[in-house]
């Protein structure tokens, strides 16, 4: 349970991530099949939970300690 409630911000950058990953292969996605990315959803998902987590994560603030540093 604390484990999420760390990383809450990071999770949700995964769900949304995901999200918009599958949305931007449903709407715009890649008609010849030869895109990386975009030519499967599951590939457009991953990116987007990857990328979500990265930017989320950046907000998220680090509480350092004497021991930490």
């Amino acid at each position: 349970m604390q484990f999420f409630k760390k990383h809450q911000l990071g999770i949700f950058g995964i769900f949304l991530g995901g999200i918009l990953g599958y949305a931007y292969y449903h709407f715009i996605g890649c008609e010849s099949g030869t895109c990386a990315i975009t030519s499967k959803p599951l590939n457009s998902s991953i990116y987007g939970m990857v990328m979500g987590y990265l930017v989320f994560s950046m907000f998220q603030k680090s509480k350092k300690t004497i021991q930490d540093v």
